[in-house]
């Protein structure tokens, strides 16, 4: 399973300077998968949510997609503010971009050959679930803050930049698909 992980994720893992974040980054994926009951052929056909059609796009296209999103939005930021007002942590953009999902792998279940909510995702929601694992994991509190905070748990919570940027970037691939089903995305 872990180099599944490796292999799914190197392009971004190699991004992460911090070793030890690097190693826990796999790692939160690998216990994620085996809290859920997951096997490596099946984690990269979770589709990365069950709140309206994805169209077969799965958690781990959708975790690529948002992390480069996230730091496209810090280049951009980065690129063509003539002063920062804040410093961006890119490390925390890979990582926690990798890993602003990974509690669906408990939160969704696969029943009859069917996606549903688990019971661990009906108690609690992938931000809570993800942060738990991560603090498990010994992971820093910035990562910790990135996932419990990048979806609707996180409004009017203290955020990093990083976890505003991650948030963007997700909503930026969910509320299209959104719109998509029903019927209000111009195409």
């Amino acid at each position: 399973m872990e180099n599944f992980f490796k292999e799914s994720f190197k392009d971004i893992l190699n991004k992460i300077k911090d070793e030890e974040l690097r190693e826990q980054t796999v790692k939160a994926w690998i216990m994620a998968a085996e809290d859920g009951g997951w096997k490596v052929s099946e984690i990269d056909k979770i589709p990365f949510t069950l709140l309206t059609e994805t169209e077969g796009l799965s958690i781990m296209e959708h975790t690529l997609a948002v992390t480069y999103g996230a730091e496209g939005l810090a280049n951009a930021l980065l690129n063509n503010y003539k002063k920062m007002p804040f410093e961006i942590n890119f490390d925390f953009i890979y990582a926690g971009g990798l890993l602003h999902d990974v509690g669906k792998l408990s939160e969704i279940e696969l029943v009859d050959g069917k996606y549903r909510k688990s019971f661990a995702g009906k108690c609690a929601r992938h931000p809570i679930s993800g942060a738990i694992i991560a603090a498990k994991l010994g992971m820093c509190n910035e990562i910790i803050n990135i996932i419990a905070n990048h979806a609707k748990e996180g409004d009017g919570r203290p955020q990093r930049v990083e976890t505003v940027l991650i948030h963007q970037a997700d909503f930026a691939t969910f509320n299209p698909m959104v719109m998509k089903t029903k019927g209000l995305l111009i195409e």
